[in-house]
């Protein structure tokens, strides 16, 4: 196996409004997406029978489920090209946590067999295809933190602070199409500007609904908000505050009831997977 990793990394949505409802069903969305130096690694080893596999065994992920499987098969068939892959993945950011692990997984995929098969794609054309695998997939493929509209498509780039964050994990696996599906659900929020977000006039919508339904996100919200002002990230699980100093964010983390789960990992505004594509062409001269 290649010996070079590739980063796939965490994201935190640092509000959600739910503004309304397409015809085809989407929600339109508004939500700030910043990046965590935390993530999943991927490796990836060519082939030269053009088959695509998966050889991590994931339990929770039918290898065909695999949006880093199909991320792959959509590239090659795209670009029609020859040469398969064998995919590789130290997997560390939970299912349902509402951290976009697939969505960053797939992205990486494209981003890394874009560079390895040589296929010379730009970045708008990825993030294109990335729509096809997931409404987050393509904030992933760019790498910058965005102020997102539409279905999480219309990225507008943006510089928040980039403080430590802790991040709890819920022992609990939330389905997106269930908290949207919920008929609590409040779709008709205001749209706001970024000034009202650094004002602290924002939420997320989708709180109340999984609080309702899953305790361990109640409680884990209710501890940590004890010690600095907490939110969810997308539809949950996994919630998030915000310090200035790491050994503050430490400092509460080494309090963790038993058997609770969390890390310490800092905010970016650009990705790790921005950074390595940086570096590799640095060194390729471009």
């Amino acid at each position: 196996m290649n010996s070079e990793s590739w980063p796939a990394p965490a994201k935190l949505n640092l509000f959600l409004h739910v503004t309304g409802r397409r015809a085809d069903g989407y929600h339109e969305l508004q939500t700030l997406f910043q990046f965590l130096d935390y993530g999943d690694e991927l490796w990836f080893e060519l082939r030269d029978d053009g088959e695509i596999h998966r050889v991590t065994e994931l339990e929770a992920i039918p290898e065909a489920d695999d949006l880093m499987v199909k991320a792959a098969t959509l590239l090659q068939q795209h670009t029609r090209c020859a040469v398969g892959v064998d995919i590789r993945i130290d997997k560390k950011l939970p299912m349902g946590g509402g951290l976009g692990g697939g969505s960053s997984d797939a992205a990486t995929t494209l981003v890394a067999l874009n560079h390895l098969w040589g296929l010379n794609l730009s970045t708008d054309e990825l993030a294109k295809l990335g729509i096809q695998l997931g409404a987050d997939v393509p904030v992933f493929v760019h790498g910058w933190a965005a102020w997102a509209e539409g279905v999480g498509e219309k990225l507008t780039p943006v510089q928040p602070a980039e403080p430590w964050y802790l991040v709890l994990i819920p022992a609990s696996h939330v389905s997106t199409a269930e908290i949207f599906n919920d008929f609590e659900l409040t779709r008709e929020s205001a749209s706001i500007k970024m000034r009202d977000f650094l004002e602290g006039n924002s939420s997320n919508v989708c709180e109340p609904v999984v609080c309702k339904r899953y305790p361990e996100v109640r409680k884990s919200i209710e501890w940590l908000s004890k010690y600095a002002p907490t939110k969810m990230t997308g539809t949950g699980a996994c919630i998030f505050a915000s310090f200035a100093q790491e050994e503050a964010a430490q400092g509460v983390l080494k309090k963790l009831p038993k058997n609770w789960q969390g890390f310490v990992a800092r905010g970016m505004n650009s990705s790790p997977l921005w950074f390595k594509m940086q570096r590799i062409r640095s060194v390729a001269g471009h």
